[in-house]
């Protein structure tokens, strides 16, 4: 038999790990990290890491696994993940994998897409744009022609946006579609997919008040701690919603409200994304994050 994971997902600031917190001590399991961001060390507040507390209740993997100058990729998470699943179902422990990276939990529950080869001749076309007009020309080439791609897909993230581009050039088809529509050979996993979701304005209140909790619980002095190790502010997860707008405070860009309410704009775009790409897979069961009972009685009856 598959092992089998259940996976809670949904988009930024939903209250997923409430959630799965709640439900790994209802049904004994452990909970296996499916966010881009929870994989960096010293990180911890702007990535809404669970506390030492949280993480003492219910065992965490895949999280502080790198430092911020240290590659990480979605072929690594699925080896670090796929090593976790096996140890956990080893030990006859329920299995949780909770995040909102959409390219993390498909390819993990579904295989990963390689696509077809690179061509050459696409990528320096792609590279002398990316130098005469910048990288927000291909960025914004890429929201009109694969919206859903940007929900994983950072607008500083030379290598994938070059990629999604590439893959649609050679094939037609957007890099989305290729993700979702990939058979990806048989299952590895038996997965029950649950949703998170709110009505609009209750998740960007949500939002606005995550934003806010960060910047009092310390989030500008995480910032200037990660530059004072020696971490530069250009680096890939420093240019992550939220680390990115401190960043524009230390270097003196934007005072502190104005960056605070571009962090707010910005993750409720995020979070617009995330739902996008979510909405399009149609295995994922929706709940409310309050609805906690109803979802209980989904995963024991999956689980039995």
């Amino acid at each position: 038999m598959k092992p089998k994971i259940i996976v809670i997902l949904g988009p930024t600031a939903v209250g997923k790990s409430a959630v799965a917190l709640e439900l790994a001590q209802e049904i004994g399991a452990e909970i296996v990290n499916a966010d881009s961001q929870l994989v960096y060390r010293y990180m911890d507040i702007g990535t809404g890491k669970p506390s030492k507390a949280e993480r003492e209740r219910v065992p965490h993997h895949v999280i502080d696994v790198v430092n911020p100058d240290e590659e990480f990729n979605v072929a690594m998470f699925c080896e670090l993940a796929a090593t976790s699943v096996d140890d956990i179902e080893r030990r006859g422990r329920a299995i949780i994998v909770c995040g909102g990276t959409g390219l993390y939990i498909k390819a993990l529950a579904r295989g990963l897409f390689v696509g077809p080869a690179q061509d050459m001749s696409i990528r320096a076309a792609l590279k002398a744009e990316i130098e005469g007009r910048g990288m927000n020309s291909l960025y914004r080439r890429l929201e009109q022609i694969d919206p859903p791609a940007t929900s994983w897909i950072h607008p500083n993230d030379r290598q994938r946006i070059i990629r999604a581009l590439e893959v649609y050039e050679i094939t037609g088809k957007r890099m989305s579609e290729w993700q979702k529509e990939h058979a990806f050979g048989e299952r590895p996993y038996d997965t029950l997919m649950i949703g998170l979701d709110r009505e609009r304005k209750e998740l960007y209140e949500q939002i606005n008040r995550r934003c806010e909790r960060m910047i009092a619980e310390g989030l500008l002095e995480e910032v200037s701690s990660l530059a004072e190790r020696g971490y530069a502010l250009d680096l890939k997860p420093l240019r992550s919603v939220g680390y990115r707008h401190m960043g524009l405070v230390l270097k003196g860009e934007k005072p502190l409200e104005e960056a605070l309410e571009l962090m707010k704009r910005d993750t409720r775009r995020l979070a617009k994304r995330q739902l996008t790409w979510f909405r399009g897979d149609k295995e994922i069961q929706w709940h409310h994050p309050n609805d906690r009972a109803k979802a209980v009685v989904t995963v024991k009856s999956f689980l039995n």
